[in-house]
């Protein structure tokens, strides 16, 4: 009798619709998708991920929380990225929903797949496996209207012309000529894990997401903490990554499809679906509350009591959850609101709040490893930006401040 669990092993929080977000090195998307408002129109997507642990068995959830209109996918698989739109030859397995080759999703819903066999998982443990991404193909059938989207994958995904057809059982890649930097429609996966298998949810905004992260390099600080999880731990635990960027704590109050916010719904609102609903998830770690203060304009008690709120929603939902919160790094010298002195002042406050608080089982102190002491900027070798070559924004570390961030947080404690 098969005793193993269901864990997330990969997320993309859904924000949309598209264009609303903040992509990275997004290539030009008229080409594949020429009138948001019509969306995706009788096409194939080939989307890579990288999830986090392997298993012998996955489920995929697809999204149409940001759409208007009834999404029907059909022709979809899962199977091994070979290079580029390629998949690895006997890999492709197909997607069932209710045993039946499409689903139709009313708009404002999610759906899962039926689980997927993946033959070529000899072994979970399989330390070759690690690193490898899943291609997760799948056809929109007519017209999606508003698509629900990822916006800074920072992994590059494939897509047919409109009117190209069902093209995901196909191995190569040559139905596929179109690039996205951008996850459509799928949001979560998870793997058939080992009992006691530990998900551990980031939570937060582009810093999480990962602006000014490399491409298609997996370096944001969520991914530096999970490379120290596995040395130790191996497939047994998971960490999935729930930033979104110009995410906030607590505002907007609602999230209005039709005059949506880049930032997407605050994380008070998305927190069922992106962190309680997960399956076998044992720690969040929250860091956010930037954007509050400097696109809102919001004074430090609105946050302080918008974490408040999430750490006892999370708590109340997920039974011995460990939750740890992480400081605000520094914005000083940043263009626009973020650079302002007032922000500098009130995320000063947000920080004493969390350094001093016990509503948290620890705090990481992103602030202390990213931060000047002669300036109080970012430090200078971590101001470069990443993605595009330049001199950095002064918001968004680059690969030297994501490796501080991901080895600031004492794994014991995140796990104890």
């Amino acid at each position: 009798m098969d005793n193993t669990i269901w864990a997330t092993a990969w997320l993309g929080a859904a924000h949309g619709p598209y264009p609303a977000g903040n992509p990275s090195a997004q290539p030009d998307q008229s080409f594949a998708f020429p009138d948001p408002a019509t969306g995706a129109r009788d096409q194939s997507f080939r989307l890579i991920l990288r999830p986090d642990i392997w298993g012998k068995a996955a489920r995929l959830r697809f999204s149409n929380v940001m759409g208007s209109r009834p999404l029907t996918i059909d022709g979809a698989y899962a199977g091994l990225q070979e290079s580029g739109s390629g998949v690895a030859p006997g890999t492709n397995q197909p997607v069932r929903f209710n045993g039946a080759n499409s689903i139709t999703i009313a708009a404002g819903n999610m759906a899962w797949s039926d689980p997927v066999a993946l033959p070529f998982v000899d072994d979970g443990e399989n330390i070759l496996l690690r690193g490898h991404r899943l291609a997760v193909s799948f056809h929109v059938a007519g017209a999606s209207g508003p698509m629900t989207w990822h916006a800074k994958a920072l992994a590059t995904s494939y897509v047919t012309p409109p009117g190209a057809g069902s093209h995901g059982a196909t191995e190569h890649g040559t139905a596929f000529p179109l690039t996205t930097a951008s996850w459509f429609f799928l949001d979560a996966v998870d793997m058939r894990a080992a009992p006691g298998t530990r998900v551990i949810v980031c939570l937060g905004d582009s810093i999480t997401d990962g602006t000014l992260a490399a491409m298609n390099a997996d370096d944001r600080w969520p991914d530096v903490l999970a490379r120290r999880l596995h040395a130790r731990h191996g497939n047994r635990v998971a960490v999935v990554n729930a930033g979104i960027g110009g995410n906030q704590v607590a505002s907007p109050a609602r999230h209005d499809i039709a005059n949506p916010l880049n930032g997407g719904a605050s994380a008070l609102e998305r927190l069922h679906r992106d962190v309680l609903d997960l399956a076998s998830v044992a720690a969040v770690i929250w860091f956010e509350g930037i954007n509050d203060l400097g696109i809102s304009g919001s004074e430090p008690e609105p946050v302080i009591a918008g974490l408040r709120e999430g750490v006892a929603r999370i708590r109340a939902a997920i039974p011995g959850v460990r939750i740890i919160g992480a400081t605000i790094t520094s914005t000083i010298g940043a263009q626009r609101h973020h650079g302002h002195p007032v922000v500098e002042t009130r995320r000063q406050a947000i920080n004493e709040f969390l350094r001093a608080t016990t509503i948290f089982d620890a705090v990481a102190d992103f602030d202390a490893v990213t931060r000047d002491p002669a300036t109080g900027e970012l430090r200078a070798e971590m101001q470069p930006d990443g993605v595009i070559g330049g001199e950095g924004d002064k918001v968004h570390p680059n690969h030297a401040g994501y490796l501080a961030m991901g080895f600031a947080i004492d794994i014991d404690t995140l796990l104890a």
